[in-house]
């Protein structure tokens, strides 16, 4: 074989390998990436800058939130901004995220591993529950306390024994997830916030996949222009009557109303 005959061989080898692997890179991004979720702000809402958000939940028309470092939950008036305190921790415990399930109001401490059990109605603790890991995001199926622990993982928990019946792993195609945080169970879907990101995944519990995504950028930048102490975006609750989402972030002067399109 000549030289230029080889030459041409390389040159068509060295093409071939260029084309597959353009290919894996496509077909690896494809897996990956999902259309964004667009959605309007319905309402702008006045919103504690002392409150380190960590949970919301709507019940029966009430917005709860839980906070952290100085934790406590509160009924948060979307038309004051103002908050009703219920519960404040002892300094040793740093609050976590909350829901709400079957007149209780379930509440997460972050590294103490235990949460703590109210009575919806009066906001008595009337029980604890353990878990053995880091306490961040609480949400219900209807059926299971579902919980997140700061990485890929979702803990799905029996509510008559507090005992771990289930564990998830969450993908992002071909990829864990990490840092999964606030959660909020919407028809059929949890929706988490993506700790440190303008990020609002949706999953797929049945498939343990992402499924679509919300990019909140815009309003993380909003917020930042006029607050400087504004820190991760975080908590997110839904009206059912109206199919809207409330989303805040911690420390943050402004909570919105989304109307997903």
């Amino acid at each position: 074989m000549n030289m230029n005959k080889m030459v041409v061989i390389l040159l068509i080898i060295l093409s071939a390998v260029s084309c597959n692997t353009k290919s894996s890179q496509k077909d690896s991004q494809r897996e990956t990436t999902q259309p964004a979720l667009a959605y309007e702000v319905r309402a702008t809402l006045e919103h504690s800058r002392e409150a380190f958000t960590q949970g919301l939940v709507v019940y029966k028309g009430k917005v709860l939130e839980s906070t952290g470092m100085d934790s406590w939950i509160a009924e948060y008036d979307i038309a004051t901004g103002k908050y009703e305190k219920k519960v404040e921790l002892e300094d040793h415990y740093f609050g976590e995220g909350i829901t709400v399930l079957n007149n209780k109001i379930y509440q997460l401490t972050w590294k103490n591993k235990v949460g703590f059990i109210y009575d919806v109605n009066t906001y008595q603790k009337i029980g604890e529950f353990n878990y053995p890991f880091e306490g961040w995001g609480i949400t219900h199926d209807s059926t299971n306390l579902i919980i997140s622990d700061g990485t890929d993982k979702l803990h799905y928990f029996d509510t008559l024994t507090m005992k771990e019946v289930m564990t998830k792993s969450i993908t992002d195609g071909n990829q864990r997830t990490r840092a999964l945080n606030e959660l909020e169970y919407i028809n059929g879907y949890i929706f988490a916030n993506q700790w440190e990101t303008s990020i609002i995944l949706k999953i797929d519990p049945e498939t343990s996949a992402i499924v679509d995504k919300l990019d909140l950028s815009y309003l993380v930048r909003q917020e930042k222009k006029i607050n400087a102490r504004a820190d991760a975006l975080n908590g997110i609750a839904y009206f059912p009557d109206t199919d809207e989402l409330l989303v805040t972030g911690k420390y943050w002067s402004k909570a919105y109303i989304l109307k997903l399109k």
